[in-house]
């Protein structure tokens, strides 16, 4: 009984348990490792890296907790005499949120709040499902390329939960122990994963890259990245749908969609007006972005065109404003910070020298940081893993500024194993219609594969 009593009091104060026990790690392992050398503001730094890392692991505050209170730890250790001796100017850290990456990745909200209130994306979904006709072949092959575009343009977490949404009445009718149906809520995630990789706005990993590349010098245009990312995203959907395909659906069977594609919607013709000024300005945004080489406009820049007309047409109202990922955008604006401090500070430099000196040649450096961004990807977030990595991988590598941040950038997409690996994941195993074990097929190919390729490819065109 009194072990009963431990354990409910233990999962009542759970958070504040990992919070405390985070701190005290923290401080620990900061008076372990800081030298006799450090400065101040090196050694708050320090803690707050170790601290950081320790609430993104056990999630005891909410991820975007975690960027507001780096950049608020950032201004107050490091920019008042009560703290340090030499303040530093602090800008810096509090105008991470006006980078040019949160303004890319609000860009990418808006267009994704505007095709899911004029259901753009819905009716693409089905007609997608009408034109694959009825083997479970082609209609998993449509919907995961389908999804994989969606998440180039629109959070890959909203994606897969449209996506499933419009399959749960086929996946009820197959049951849950139809090869089928579990083939296709299997490759949902996976598409909505590797899609993210395509573009500047489709993951925030991909916003970190460019920003620690924007911070070293190297700008990237949205055109660029896609040369990167669009490749490795479709090689490793496709292999997605193949392995499911062999895995699931070996006996040909088909399957009626009459009941999904038939469903009419009757719109006004105002409704229908809405979807056509929302085409426009999406077809107008993506031109510019895709032109980017022509015009110079930078991406962020030409996020101006969603941000302004989709609400100065009333598209876009406060509500929808207010219910766009906010949280994200904090959380990234976090990460910048504390990559930013950590340059900065010179604690950066510091351990990239020492890790620099064990003269592993860089192609082993390349691969030992893509499996590392997978597997911490599985257990942290992944938007936290490039945080932390990313600046060290640059700084250890700094003749190869590039190639590390595409490297860990996309690797980080490749997390897939758990059900708290990705959003898309905890969505699918949510419907009941997958077990655990399942995920583990999407997770080993994705994990193992996806780093390799990525390192390859981007050694190949770098």
């Amino acid at each position: 009984m009194e072990v009963k009593n431990l354990s409910s009091v233990f999962n009542k104060y759970k958070q504040l348990f990992y919070f405390l026990a985070s701190l005290l790690v923290a401080l620990v392992i900061t008076v372990l490792v800081r030298e006799p050398s450090f400065t101040r503001a090196q050694t708050y730094v320090l803690f707050l890296l170790v601290f950081s890392v320790g609430l993104w692991l056990t999630e005891a505050v909410p991820p975007f907790a975690v960027g507001l209170f780096i950049i608020a730890y950032l201004v107050f250790t490091l920019g008042y005499e009560l703290f340090t001796s030499t303040p530093m100017d602090v800008k810096i850290y509090v105008n991470t949120f006006s980078s040019s990456v949160i303004w890319l990745m609000m860009g990418g909200f808006f267009l994704a709040s505007a095709m899911t209130k004029t259901k753009l994306d819905a009716d693409l979904i089905k007609i997608t499902m009408k034109v694959c006709g009825t083997n479970p072949k082609h209609i998993m092959f449509g919907l995961m390329l389908v999804t994989m575009a969606f998440s180039m343009l629109i959070s890959n977490t909203a994606t897969t939960a449209m996506v499933i949404a419009a399959l749960m009445p086929l996946l009820l009718k197959l049951g849950k122990g139809s090869p089928a149906g579990k083939a296709l809520i299997l490759g949902i995630p996976i598409a909505a994963t590797t899609g993210g990789m395509g573009t500047l706005i489709g993951s925030p990993p991909n916003a970190i890259a460019v920003g620690a590349l924007i911070t070293a010098g190297h700008p990237m245009d949205f055109v660029t990245w896609m040369y990167y990312g669009i490749p490795v995203s479709i090689f490793l959907t496709l292999a997605a749908w193949w392995v499911l395909v062999k895995l699931f659906m070996k006996k040909e069977e088909m399957i009626s969609l009459d009941e999904i594609i038939a469903e009419k919607n009757t719109v006004s013709s105002d409704f229908r007006i809405k979807r056509l000024t929302v085409t426009i300005i999406l077809s107008v945004t993506l031109i510019l972005w895709l032109t980017s080489p022509i015009h110079n406009l930078p991406a962020a820049a030409v996020s101006a065109v969603p941000l302004v007309f989709l609400t100065l047409t009333g598209i876009l109202k406060g509500e929808d404003i207010r219910a766009i990922g906010w949280d994200t955008l904090i959380l990234v604006a976090g990460g910048l910070a504390l990559g930013t401090g950590l340059q900065q500070t010179g604690l950066l430099d510091l351990y990239a020298g020492k890790i620099a000196t064990l003269n592993v040649p860089h192609l082993v450096f390349f691969f030992l940081l893509a499996y590392a961004t997978m597997l911490f990807s599985n257990i942290m977030s992944n938007t936290a893993t490039a945080t932390v990595l990313i600046p060290l991988g640059m700084a250890i590598l700094p003749q190869y500024s590039i190639e590390v941040a595409m490297i860990i950038g996309l690797s980080a997409s490749t997390a897939l194993f758990l059900p708290v690996s990705t959003p898309p994941n905890a969505i699918a195993y949510s419907t009941g219609m997958i077990e655990q074990k399942d995920l583990r097929i999407g997770g080993s190919l994705i994990g193992l594969v996806g780093p390799a390729l990525i390192v390859l490819w981007v050694m190949l065109i770098s």
